[in-house]
């Protein structure tokens, strides 16, 4: 049974790498990781602001010193700096001497500015390849969609331009013509479309008038928005395309080659089930292939795609006017 895969013009010996998370801050687990099978693994993301406190904060340290006077030998200032920048890069460089498997970096900006250059320290830190999370709030009521979605895309093409090692481009659904603004990033040199960023739940605190946050491990239920986007970006990109979100068993595995992507980033199954899952998933998906006649993952890919459908908005909005004329749509009610 073959489930190899390329990934950004990388080989895989099957489609399930380790997503952005706190699994790859232990060395020990990620040998475990690798040891139960992980293809590859993504860090967690180093964040524009961490960079920009760093850049801040050796400023600050500068000039102090150069008001301090000499005669005040014992005089040390207080760093502000957080942990950040550049202990991410000696976690990197011991992550890629302790597996054999691809590593990649991940960056979380939001503008033009220091943190590009960052990219090319981590290329020579050993990075495979690095995923940019292009996160933006959306709300900004005076931002034109125009305007953030190139200045996006402006960043993909300055990190791109200056490095060597791949660059995928995570993503949220946000966007309001979301095919549109994936194709220009895959003009602008995207190596892989990662599908889609998971936001943090939001309440409201009734008594202490305080905002709730939390961010709740994901379920199967979660992959339909992901099936979705891969499948309409399928054949119409030169970009790998990668799910995650939402995948948790060998079948969401399946359903996801088969809407169009390269790979899927697990997560929140691997927290909730430990490494050795990997390993489940991937008999399991041999057996499934087995079962069903299926050779290879590259035969199945893409089969349930939108690029297999003459007029794929024509097709939704009929299959949405079909769905709610059912007789049991009013138990929806």
């Amino acid at each position: 049974m073959n489930l190899d895969t390329m990934y950004m013009g990388i080989h895989l010996p099957h489609p399930m790498i380790v997503g952005a998370s706190p699994l790859s801050d232990d060395l020990d687990m990620v040998r475990q990781l690798e040891d139960n099978g992980a293809a590859a693994f993504v860090l967690r993301s180093l964040y524009e602001e961490e960079i920009t406190a760093e850049q801040m904060s050796g400023f600050f340290f500068s000039e102090t010193h150069d008001d301090s006077s000499a005669e005040a030998t014992s005089y040390s200032p207080d760093s502000i700096a957080p942990p950040g920048p550049e202990e991410y890069l000696e976690h990197l460089r011991s992550v890629k001497q302790a597996v054999s498997v691809p590593v990649i970096a991940s960056l979380n900006g939001c503008t033009p500015g220091g943190w590009v250059s960052y990219a090319r320290l981590m290329e020579e830190a050993g990075a495979d390849a690095i995923e940019l999370h292009l996160y933006h709030t959306n709300s900004d009521a005076g931002a034109n969609s125009a305007d953030v979605e190139s200045q996006l895309i402006q960043m993909v093409h300055d990190v791109k331009s200056g490095l060597r090692i791949p660059v995928a481009v995570k993503l949220s659904a946000l966007f309001t013509s979301f095919a549109n603004f994936a194709t220009r990033l895959d003009v602008a040199g995207a190596d892989a479309l990662v599908l889609f960023t998971r936001f943090a739940k939001v309440d409201i605190d009734v008594i202490e008038l305080e905002i709730v946050r939390r961010l709740d491990l994901s379920t199967s239920a979660d992959l339909d928005l992901r099936l979705r986007g891969v499948a309409v970006m399928a054949g119409r990109v030169n970009a790998s395309l990668a799910i995650t979100g939402g995948v948790h068993t060998a079948l969401d595995v399946i359903k996801a080659n088969m809407a169009g992507a390269h790979v899927t980033q697990l997560v929140s199954t691997l927290l909730r089930n430990g490494p050795a899952h990997l390993r489940a998933m991937r008999a399991g998906i041999e057996e499934w292939m087995e079962e069903n006649e299926w050779h290879s993952l590259d035969e199945m890919r893409g089969n349930m795609s939108f690029q297999r459908i003459e007029n794929p908005a024509l097709y939704e909005r009929e299959t949405f006017r079909r769905m709610f004329q059912h007789p049991s749509a009013s138990l929806l009610a």
